[in-house]
């Protein structure tokens, strides 16, 4: 399976965790567990899923005496559109620092070093665009309002392969770096 690929179970364990929540919003966290472990998952699984929860602001804790309450966020749809938002464009704009400084550090690595760094650069301006066009689709799927923005990663991705191609180790880099692309570029066809 691909890094990218999404883990499944995480999410299948994320869902049980919250539809538990919905459906009894009463229950304290002990109660909650003992629905849900061992059926569905172990009690350990179940705190790391019920804490990446939290950490994606999916659920929102709240304390009454010495117990804790689980419920679902209010607006939560808003409040991610936020987050992706604030999370793209400040991931924008450490890429763009980082290909500044490429100009002068990237001679200085050895091969393996220069392969890593241009397919993780490749990799973070393309979920970075991701980032932007799910925000374009979100906001108006009629309109580009990152248009700016895509067209700087385009940019960036030619400096990036620029770079790459004036290298003295070029010709070992680049089919690295292309072949490394072929894992996040569309295929010959989706049904393979």
């Amino acid at each position: 399976m691909s890094q990218y690929e999404p883990n499944l179970k995480t999410y299948e364990r994320e869902r049980i965790v919250l539809e538990t929540i919905r459906n009894y919003p009463d229950l304290h966290h002990n109660a909650l567990m003992k629905l849900i472990v061992p059926e569905f998952m172990a009690k350990t699984t179940f705190e790391k899923t019920r804490d990446s929860l939290i950490d994606k602001a999916i659920i929102t804790v709240l304390t009454k005496a010495n117990m804790k309450f689980y419920h679902p966020s209010n607006n939560y749809e808003s409040k991610s559109q936020h987050q992706v938002e604030r999370n793209t464009t400040n991931y924008f704009h450490d890429i763009k620092s980082q290909i500044k400084r490429l100009d002068t550090d990237y001679l200085h690595k050895d091969i393996d070093e220069k392969i890593n760094i241009a397919n993780s650069l490749l990799r973070n301006l393309l979920q970075t665009d991701n980032g932007f066009t799910i925000l374009d689709a979100g906001k108006n799927p009629n309109k580009t309002l990152y248009k700016d923005e895509h067209l700087a990663i385009q940019q960036l991705i030619h400096k990036v392969f620029e770079i790459v191609r004036n290298d003295r180790d070029s010709e070992i880099i680049f089919p690295a770096m292309v072949s490394y692309l072929g894992f996040m570029l569309p295929q010959n066809s989706l049904n393979k």
